[in-house]
């Protein structure tokens, strides 16, 4: 199992581009589907819990898959796992951009991963939205926090914060 996180978390690690919430559909599609080691509500939950915690929510997403999966040692391998890769590539990458920085084919090419990557962030919201919202007030706490991300003044920390709020009062009626 420890093994096999590192591997895992590694290759996500050194496939992904675009930042922590590029990752976020890759390891879904690993941990749900292929490997089936968390249910789709086991991985809201640790991205809601990993959203909140300082640092960058891919790094703290395998870190909670890796102690749920195998405990200390488990969120030790699969956080390097992610980790590595990344240091790694920005190392290399930074002494080849240096030489790339007028060079237009490789600004064209970044650019068009743009997109790309919107689009997978926008599939693993899609693909995670059945199951976070299930009941018609779930509906009203995701209008609330789509307006209150659109605040770029607002902590998303505090979104999510009051979002909870929000659930706890909704439950209690």
């Amino acid at each position: 199992m420890i093994l096999q996180l590192f591997l895992t978390f590694a290759q996500i690690g050194a496939f992904t581009f675009g930042g922590g919430y590029a990752m976020l559909p890759l390891i879904q599609r690993e941990v749900i589907d292929k490997y089936h080691w968390l249910s789709n509500a086991e991985f809201l939950d640790i991205i809601a819990t990993a959203e909140m915690t300082p640092g960058p929510i891919s790094i703290n997403t395998a870190t909670f898959v890796g102690y749920k999966m195998a405990g200390f040692w488990g969120s030790v391998v699969a956080t390097l796992g992610i980790i590595l890769p990344s240091f790694a590539a920005i190392t290399l990458l930074t002494v080849v951009l240096n030489k790339l920085q007028d060079n237009k084919d490789a600004q064209n090419g970044l650019k068009g991963m743009r997109p790309a990557v919107t689009a997978m962030i926008i599939t693993a919201a899609l693909s995670l939205a059945p199951q976070s919202i299930v009941r018609p007030a779930d509906v009203i706490i995701f209008l609330a926090a789509v307006i209150l991300s659109w605040q770029q003044w607002l902590d998303p920390i505090l979104i999510l914060l009051l979002s909870g709020v929000l659930g706890i009062v909704i439950g209690l009626f």
